[in-house]
């Protein structure tokens, strides 16, 4: 893909997500949805305007290191505690429930043993998006609905960075495992220690210049992600372990504010990389289970999440909308997806089921958000809240 096709493909994207997204937020839909669907309509399976898309795809997995590295600036460990207490007991039940269920419905449908429990754990995860950004800012800040979702949502963020470490390795079991359970240990030690005596030192002495600390930033990051890879991890797992390296630093919130535009055009990538990557021509193969599979999560998430939330003594409306917002599948479940599928883990169609799902989720779960709780885009003028 030479250099004039690149700008090209660029033009195209960018032109038709920005159409797209206008059509989204005038709908109420998830802007990532729009992204999704510019790739199914412009990818190989779809109108061809771009053929290859596998310069992108590698180019939209820096969005990725970007979006883990700055969920691990976040991760205070003040704050994982507290948010481990509250939270840990409803995270694992729902956890292993979901896991079930999504491995049922996969051997169900004739999946082989593997693309049924990666299935299952894409099933797990409740959407960030959907459950923080359709928060008003004050629930989300300083009302116990707010700690709740973040708690849970975090809690879950911490599993799936623990299933991309040894997806990626396209196998679930072996050497392979053993090897990552020793790597793992090792790149938070380097990890512990470069940040320490290296860059903690050079913050300080140059906090001033916020050019070069926003290139210490993506050195960093970038830098782990390598690491990571070459010891046998994904590079994932390097960007959120270099993020939760810098937690502590007086600049955390700095950078993460400083780095949000450059993840936000490479995650534009990312969902388009999808959404190209979209068979269409095995839709008959794929379109039931994940009809199943999104109706499933929209209807059990929410009943789970309330009844454990009861069982905690919340209260009964609270739980019932907590239970709403989390009811669908997430965006790591697509990036699960996506690694397992780059590492060989599981089959194509089985990747396609976890994406048509997804998509449905994002759509379905929206619009339910919307109608029945307070949001800052709330159709009832009695439940708008910013």
């Amino acid at each position: 893909m030479g250099a004039e096709s690149l700008l090209f493909s660029f033009f195209l994207i960018f032109t038709g997500a920005t159409v797209l997204s206008t059509v989204a937020l005038f709908l109420r839909v998830p802007l990532l949805v729009a992204y999704i669907v510019v790739g199914i309509l412009l990818g190989p399976f779809g109108l061809n305007f771009i053929s290859d898309a596998s310069l992108l795809v590698d180019i939209a997995e820096i969005g990725i290191l970007f979006l883990l590295f700055l969920l691990g600036l976040d991760m205070q460990p003040a704050k994982l505690m507290h948010t481990l207490r509250n939270t840990f007991l409803v995270t694992l039940i729902s956890s292993l429930l979901f896991m079930f269920l999504g491995l049922a419905t996969g051997l169900l449908f004739a999946f082989s043993f593997q693309d049924s429990l990666v299935i299952g754990f894409t099933m797990i995860f409740s959407s960030t998006i959907i459950g923080i950004k359709l928060l008003p800012t004050t629930v989300l800040h300083q009302r116990h609905m707010g700690e709740l979702i973040v708690g849970i949502l975090l809690l879950q963020d911490f599993i799936a960075i623990f299933l991309l470490v040894f997806l990626d390795q396209g196998t679930l079991e072996g050497a392979e495992t053993l090897r990552t359970l020793v790597a793992f240990p090792a790149l938070l030690l380097l990890a512990w220690g470069a940040t320490r005596f290296v860059l903690v030192p050079l913050i300080a002495r140059y906090d001033q210049f916020k050019e070069y600390l926003f290139l210490l930033a993506i050195g960093w990051c970038l830098g782990m992600a390598e690491t990571a890879e070459l010891i046998g991890l994904t590079p994932e797992v390097g960007a959120f372990t270099a993020g939760v390296s810098l937690a502590t630093s007086p600049i955390a919130m700095y950078l993460s504010d400083r780095l949000k535009p450059l993840r936000d055009f490479f995650l534009i990538l990312f969902f388009f990389s999808l959404g190209a990557q979209f068979n269409l021509t095995l839709i008959d193969r794929f379109i039931w289970p994940a009809v199943i599979l999104s109706g499933l999560a929209l209807s059990v998430k929410p009943i789970v999440f309330r009844a454990l939330l009861l069982r905690l003594s919340e209260r009964r409306a609270l739980a019932w909308e907590a239970g709403l917002r989390l009811g669908q599948i997430s965006e790591f479940s697509l990036l699960i997806a996506f690694v397992a599928l780059q590492a060989g883990s599981i089959s194509e169609t089985a990747a396609m089921t976890i994406q048509g799902a997804a998509i449905l989720t994002f759509l379905f779960s929206s619009y339910i958000v919307v109608m029945l709780c307070p949001t800052p885009i709330a159709v009832d003028p009695r439940l708008r809240r910013d």
